[in-house]
């Protein structure tokens, strides 16, 4: 069993966007098998859903978690289901802040907001895989309500680990909304690493990143969250990802001997939540 006493050094390290696309995929696969990944974060609506489930599959020591997506990506339900947060194509609107609103002003958008989310906890669930963690795209669940509606939904299925993106080094208004987050979930009884490790180098978390960041690990639960692909240039990229870089991060010798050697515990979230 995973350790969890406040001077010990504990890692879990994430792949966020599993099921966008099949060079995703590959790279959670690569990663996971032979570097350090030790957990992803499932898009139910990903293009390539199917095929990180098949693969998950034949990895059962890799913690899936629910990567919801609320932002910037297809829903699961039709749109006509949720007019109020999808755009004139279908998909979600990328005005986050127009969303923001909505969901605050609109009982309706609320509604369509919780119908969502089910539909996300109930496609991860139709899969049969165990579920690991739950995080959001673009950490959309630092918005109170739909932090709210995540914890109740969530419960439902069995969620027992969230992701606060809360970095050392950083201030302002997300940050603290990731500790209120933090405080929040963990009174209800959810598993919250003590920080993230990502934000600052989201899509240029490079193999010299990655070993700095073993080597400068603090004590606590950290959670290292990465986004690697086996090309940087896939349908639904983000222009200016370094994807492959991120992929040789994980798959980084000296990053991996460096965990053995500092006597780092690493895993997925369910065996820190056993140890909670």
């Amino acid at each position: 069993m995973a350790d969890l006493s406040p001077s010990t050094r504990s890692l879990i390290i994430t792949a966020d966007d599993f099921g966008a696309s099949i060079a995703v995929n590959q790279a959670v696969e690569l990663a996971h098998r032979g570097g350090i990944l030790s957990a992803a974060s499932l898009m139910m609506s990903g293009a390539a859903a199917a095929d990180a489930v098949a693969r998950a599959r034949t990895m059962p020591s890799l913690g899936v978690g629910l990567h919801l997506v609320l932002v910037e990506g297809k829903p699961t339900l039709p749109p006509e289901a949720i007019p109020d947060l999808v755009d004139a194509s279908g998909h979600f609107s990328a005005n986050m802040v127009r969303t923001a609103f909505a969901i605050a002003l609109k009982p309706a958008t609320r509604r369509q907001l919780h119908a969502e989310i089910a539909a996300q906890f109930a496609a991860f669930a139709a899969t049969g895989l165990p579920l690991d963690h739950v995080n959001a795209h673009k950490h959309f669940h630092l918005h109170p309500i739909i932090a709210s509606a995540v914890i109740e939904i969530g419960k439902r299925y069995g969620m027992k680990a969230v992701r606060a993106p809360i970095e050392r080094g950083t201030r302002g208004l997300e940050h603290w909304w990731a500790k209120r987050l933090q405080r929040r979930l963990r009174r209800e009884g959810m598993l919250v690493p003590d920080q993230v490790i990502g934000l600052a180098w989201t899509g240029a978390f490079d193999a010299q990143r990655m070993r700095d960041a073993i080597a400068g690990l603090p004590p606590g639960l950290t959670e290292i969250y990465t986004h690697p692909a086996t090309a940087d240039h896939w349908p639904g990229a983000a222009a200016g990802y370094r994807y492959r870089d991120e992929l040789a991060a994980l798959t980084d010798d000296l990053a991996k001997a460096a965990i053995v050697r500092d006597g780092v515990f690493h895993g997925h979230f369910s065996s820190f939540a056993l140890a909670s």
